[in-house]
């Protein structure tokens, strides 16, 4: 671990929450049977960390730019793609703890698995020292890794939603369809509903993903 922390560039005074954040869900239940001693929960956190800071900056280094663009730099920022391309160069998919059948399965180069876990080791660094250190993480891996000058991943959703309310009356929804798989590798399939009516449909192994997948369907229909 004293390896990853020099990678970081936070010394833990809590080195149970670094080990948290790098307990994939397929551990948790095959060592505790318990999946709240994975590092989902820390995810969570992480997310919305990793969120605020982003949007502040795009804030701040980009005054004349409009919320739609915000949105998107923000969305390609802390993409999937992008949070794995750092958690790679920190070398986290050496020290993930990950069961056998997802570990044998190439999980530790798997992006939704490593991007997972970059939000994850935000959470840890912000619950064992507080919001200065893991800002500081985000800025010096995240901020620096990715150019807030124009996205290269499209926020699928965010430009949904402003073709659709060109019109005024429109009603946007997502419906989760089904999800299959285990836990710690799900599939879920959601449908995007102008008025209630259905025009895309995605897949992910997040609802978030699926969602995003869904939007990209319906704007290629409707272009």
């Amino acid at each position: 671990m004293n390896r990853l922390e020099e990678a970081i560039g936070y010394r833990f005074r809590d080195i149970t929450l670094l080990q948290n954040a790098l307990s994939h869900s397929s551990f948790a239940n095959e060592r505790f049977h318990n999946s709240l001693k994975s590092n989902e929960r820390l995810e969570f956190l992480g997310d919305s960390v990793l969120g605020m800071v982003v949007a502040e900056h795009l804030y701040r280094t980009c005054p004349d730019r409009p919320e739609g663009e915000l949105s998107r730099s923000r969305a390609d920022m802390v993409c999937e793609n992008s949070l794995a391309v750092i958690a790679r160069k920190l070398g986290l998919g050496e020290y993930l703890l990950l069961g056998h059948g997802e570990a044998i399965s190439g999980g530790k180069n798997r992006p939704s698995i490593l991007a997972d876990a970059v939000e994850s080791v935000i959470a840890a660094i912000y619950l064992d020292g507080g919001f200065a250190p893991a800002k500081e993480f985000i800025h010096k891996f995240v901020l620096t890794t990715v150019t807030a000058e124009k996205p290269r991943n499209m926020d699928y959703k965010t430009a949904f939603q402003e073709l659709i309310q060109q019109k005024k009356g429109q009603t946007i929804t997502y419906e989760l369809i089904r999800e299959s798989g285990p836990d710690h590798n799900k599939e879920f399939v959601v449908q995007v509903c102008v008025n209630g009516n259905s025009v895309g449909e995605g897949i992910g192994s997040s609802k978030k993903r699926a969602e995003q997948d869904a939007a990209r369907n319906a704007l290629e229909k409707l272009q």
